[in-house]
């Protein structure tokens, strides 16, 4: 296996790791078994929230592992040409994972994942870059990778370790896949993380799985700060959000699109948020930016295909629809 180093001038403000596979999708609804053709492209939960963040202006490295195969020059491929800085083993022993979309009807989607045994499943402590966290600003992580397995989760842990030593911020979207663990297992694993984060990131329904079901999202966020995290968001998708940071509280609604593809919605949220953390706005302004992102995510097929330029963000409040 080997190691690849992007070229970077300076240390990037971010540094976020974890799994990228190749991804096919079809391109209409309808069973996957009589779709004839389908296209490729990438998709993570990590790059997803890095492309966003690049494309708002903040440098970012990706920490991963890809396949020495196809579908990892792929990734690193794209990545690349998105400006994303990436510190990846490309591993001769495993594949790239894969996951395929099935548009079953115009409205829903089903995602299958093959990722047993991939290579991104291989990520361990030894593939942290220490030097990039203790340079960084803030650390990204989320909890789709301590599920992929037990060396992948002592590189979370390893990296939090470092941040924390360095006074580095750790930011941790909880982002449960139930392919990966039970909802006992992920509950007792994001605790566990949330102890150790300062910015946490939540779905209502993710947020349960560590501190119990309320019908108040502003009691969700209220429990996750109590074991430790100055700033908490609870996502609420066609809501907006909730937020409690440094014990205050605020709210903010979401932005209405015709939503064509929900998938990285969430991703281009924390995005639009970090970016506007580490840039020094206040908390409504990120709570905007955030919202923003997540909403023009929602207008393309793709995970991360969708997500805006800064100068793109006032776009979705044009009068005109048409720029000269």
């Amino acid at each position: 296996m080997t190691k690849t180093i992007g070229s970077q001038k300076s240390w990037p403000e971010v540094v976020t790791m974890g799994e990228t596979m190749a991804l096919m999708r079809a391109e209409g609804a309808g069973p996957l078994q009589h779709t004839t053709s389908l296209g490729l492209g990438i998709g993570g939960a990590e790059t997803n929230f890095a492309i966003a963040l690049r494309r708002l202006g903040t440098s970012v490295v990706w920490v991963g592992r890809v396949g020495n195969d196809s579908l990892g020059a792929k990734v690193l491929r794209e990545l690349a040409a998105e400006r994303v800085e990436t510190v990846a083993v490309e591993d001769s022993e495993a594949p790239t994972g894969l996951m395929i979309k099935e548009r079953r009807t115009a409205e829903s989607q089903k995602v299958w994942y093959y990722r047993r045994g991939s290579a991104g499943s291989r990520l361990a402590p030894e593939d942290v870059p220490a030097e990039y966290i203790e340079h960084a600003r803030l650390l990204h992580i989320t909890g789709i990778t301590p599920g992929l397995s037990a060396t992948a989760a002592a590189a979370i842990d390893h990296a939090i370790e470092v941040a924390r030593h360095h006074g580095t911020i750790v930011s941790f979207d909880l982002n449960y896949r139930s392919a990966l663990w039970t909802p006992e297992e992920a509950g007792k694993a994001f605790v566990a993380l949330i102890q150790k984060a300062d910015v946490v990131f939540a779905g209502d329904d993710e947020a349960a799985l560590a501190v119990g079901h309320a019908d108040d999202p502003r009691l969700l966020a209220a429990r996750i700060a109590e074991l430790g995290p100055s700033q908490v968001v609870i996502k609420l998708g066609i809501e907006g959000c909730v937020a409690l940071v440094n014990g205050d509280s605020y709210e903010q609604s979401a932005i209405s699109v015709r939503a064509i593809d929900t998938v990285g919605a969430g991703d281009g949220f924390v995005a639009g948020y970090i970016a506007e953390l580490l840039a020094g706005l206040a908390v409504g302004d990120r709570l905007q930016t955030a919202v923003k992102v997540g909403a023009f995510a929602c207008l393309v097929p793709g995970d991360w295909e969708g997500m805006p330029l800064r100068r793109e963000l006032d776009l979705l409040e044009a009068a005109e629809p048409v720029s000269r």
